[in-house]
Parts: structure tokens; sequence; C-alpha cells
């Protein structure tokens, strides 16, 4: 008798408790939201986004407005908008106690801008993905310009490095390289602001400083950068002192085992 007493009332006291969890739910999803607390991962002194243009996405795209429940709250869809957003790398979104909730953001971080033959203008991030440019923002990176015929919706570095058919005919993977190795190179971060594709398919590097160019040649692997790099390298470290910035008009790399260069005074 007592077993049958002790299951009766822990059974009214799980249903008490379904009914607390029930109407604890219910008020919780007629509570109006607050605006989300926006966390962004800033890279650089302009962040290609910002809390306040965040927000104004989601309303556009009526993912929040002013005076939404919390059961209107759709987390699922609101990562998927975000993390289209070509320029955020990862997002998170949180549902917190009450009526809070966070946004959680790291932005990718910009290596080159790229100025193709049709006119358009994109970034590459340090992942070799594309990125596209905002009208409020700008990144401090090197440029490339020159006979580049890649698209802005066309393929990433990576999908080109993995698709044999693509290597001959795309540049990105090239520029990628060539920017990459700059970008984190203290040296040529602060001496390289251009790289220029010539016709014959030939890299130019145009220092920050200065009215010399540097013929660097191809770029089809990263030992080849590697090692056109460092000839660089040693020739500033070692020869520039001597002869000084102002002796020559051209400094080129792409040939093996040497450094050919041309004074200005040459005819």
């Amino acid at each position: 008798m007592h077993k049958w007493i002790k299951i009766s009332l822990w059974s009214i006291f799980a249903v008490g408790i379904i009914v607390l969890l029930t109407i604890v739910r219910g008020i919780q999803n007629e509570r109006i939201l607050e605006e989300p607390k926006i966390i962004i991962e800033k890279i650089g002194e302009d962040p290609f986004l910002t809390d306040g243009e965040l927000l104004t996405k989601l309303e556009l795209e009526g993912l929040f407005w002013d005076g939404m429940k919390r059961e209107e709250l759709n987390l699922e869809a609101i990562e998927k908008y975000v993390s289209a957003i070509s320029q955020v790398d990862e997002v998170k979104v949180y549902s917190q106690i009450g009526n809070d909730w966070q946004i959680k953001i790291k932005l990718k971080r910009p290596v080159i801008r790229v100025f193709n033959k049709y006119s358009e203008s994109f970034y590459l991030d340090e992942e070799g993905e594309i990125m596209k440019t905002t009208p409020s923002h700008t990144a401090r990176s090197i440029v490339a310009s020159g006979e580049i015929y890649d698209r802005i919706d066309g393929e990433s570095v990576p999908e080109i490095i993995n698709n044999d058919s693509l290597i001959s005919i795309r540049k990105l993977d090239d520029i990628y390289r060539i920017s990459n190795y700059v970008c984190y190179d203290p040296l040529f971060r602060s001496l390289i602001g251009q790289i220029y594709l010539e016709k014959n398919g030939d890299f130019i590097l145009v220092p920050l400083v200065g009215d010399q160019k540097i013929v660097f040649g191809k770029a089809n692997s990263e030992s080849e950068v590697k090692t056109k790099f460092e000839k660089l390298r040693t020739f500033y470290h070692e020869g520039m002192p001597y002869v000084g910035w102002k002796t020559y008009s051209e400094i080129n790399v792409k040939y093996d085992g040497q450094i050919v260069c041309k004074r200005k005074t040459d005819r």
C-alpha cells in the first residue's frame, strides 16, 4: 500500500514539474527580446563589419525586429545568414536566460586586394578565400592588378590548387603565394606595395618607396616563391647598403641562382 502511495506522490510531483516547466517556457517565449549582444573579433583598425551594420542586416533580412518575442527567434537561420557574409569567418549565436541573446563573430583577415580585367575588385583572405569589398570599409593591404582574369564569383585559391585543370589558367593561387609571403614577413611587408601581372605571365613587385621595380617572374610553388624572396632578402641586406637605393631601376630575381640588376643610367 505504501509503495502505491509513493508511486502516486512521485507521479504527482513529476506532473507538477512538467506543468511548471511548461508555464515557465510559455512565459519565456512571450518575453520581448533585447537587441543581441554582438561581439566581433576585429582585425585591423577598420573592421569590415560593425555591430550596427550587422543589426541592420538582420532587420532588413527579417531575422530581428523591434518587439520580437523569444519564441520567434530562429537561431539557426541567423547563424546560417551571418556565416554566408563573405567577410565572416566564424559565427556562433547563443540564447541566454531571460530576454538576452548573443552573436559572436570572427572576421576574415584580408591579405591582398585584387583588381581584375573586368573592373571588379575583391580581397583574398589568409586562407585564399574570396572576400567582397564594402563601400564603407577598406583594408590596409597590398594590391594586385594587371592581366588578371579571375572573377569575383570564381574559384577560390583552395579550389584552384586542388583542380589540375584550373592551375594552368588561373592566377589567384600565384598571387596568393606571393602576397601571403609578404604579409607575414616584416621586411617585405614594409617594402612591397603592389603586385602587377604582365602579359607574359611574369609578376612585377612594386616597392612602396622609390621608382624601381622587382621582376619576380613566375610563382608556381611555395618553394619557388620562398627561394626568390630569400635571394631578394640577401640583396637588400648585403648589396643595397653599399650601392644605394637609387642606383637601380630594376632588380630581377626570376632566373635561377642569380640576381640581374639594371642601373638607372643604363641605355
